[in-house]
């Protein structure tokens, strides 16, 4: 990864309309439907977008959206990437540098996760306060690329307390009750055995995915400002673990779609000008 390809990315996309987002919000499992609350100028599919990976998983959209929402230049990805499509790190996190190239100041993520704390419950929302990266690789793995940030980035505070500040300010505001936690991120695509459900809560996890933490550390080596919020789909209990699919987990993310689309409207009117 280079800074040519990613500029080369970038001046693709303001030739075709995509130009000045202020932020960049990434959509993930189950979680799309806020695109028809964008104004939107200009979309285009990922396979058309050079040196972009192309979302393989099926409830992926796989469209890169630019409109405005709340008064807001955004910049969405409707679907992510992934490790376990055969993409390394360093792929998935590409778009969010592009998007810095662009202009974002700041990241919104979302994603769909199982619940290790049991005191959650399916279809409400969890804001990610810290994460362990089991995916085993980096981002940045690989010739650093000097420009955009440190070959070795501080991480003792990777999700913004100001933006975290706001989400929990918007929650109350608004009657959704959102948790805080520490998200695990690990590859997948299998879900967790029993065992592996009470190695992630011994090591201090609230809710597991399979995405998010790539693109986190970018934003923090690049300066981009982000905040993420995990949709509990389902509750993974192993003294009591029930057998679910991904049509199950698919249901739930609908739950707690609806909640993020109350938080995150509102949210842009917190966001510093």
């Amino acid at each position: 990864m280079n800074m040519e390809l990613i500029r080369s990315t970038a001046s693709f996309l303001r030739k075709n309309g995509f130009r000045n987002p202020e932020v960049c919000i990434v959509l993930g499992t189950g979680l799309g439907k806020l695109i028809d609350y964008l104004k939107v100028e200009h979309s285009i599919d990922y396979d058309q977008i050079p040196n972009f990976p192309v979302s393989t998983v099926e409830f992926h959209k796989g469209r890169l959206v630019l409109g405005y929402l709340e008064g807001r230049r955004v910049i969405a990805m409707q679907g992510r990437f992934h490790s376990y499509e055969g993409y390394t790190a360093a792929q998935v996190a590409f778009p969010i540098r592009v998007f810095k190239e662009l202009g974002a100041q700041f990241l919104i993520l979302s994603n769909a996760a199982g619940g290790i704390n049991l005191g959650f419950n399916k279809g409400e929302l969890m804001l990610i306060e810290d994460h362990i990266n089991l995916l085993n690789q980096s981002p940045l793995t690989g010739p650093n690329i000097e420009e955009p940030g440190p070959r070795f980035p501080d991480m003792s505070c990777p999700y913004d307390v100001a933006l975290n500040q706001y989400v929990i300010e918007v929650g109350v505001s608004l009657g959704v009750n959102i948790h805080k936690g520490v998200y695990a991120a690990v590859s997948g695509p299998q879900l967790e055995t029993k065992a592996e459900y009470r190695f992630l809560k011994t090591i201090g996890a609230d809710a597991v995915g399979m995405s998010t933490v790539p693109e986190v550390i970018v934003a923090r080596q690049i300066g981009l400002k982000c905040c993420a919020l995990s949709v509990i789909t389902d509750i993974c209990d192993p003294d009591d673990l029930q057998e679910i699919d991904i049509s199950q987990i698919l249901d739930a993310a609908l739950l707690g779609e609806a909640q993020l689309i109350k938080v995150i409207p509102e949210f842009m009117r917190f966001l510093p000008r």
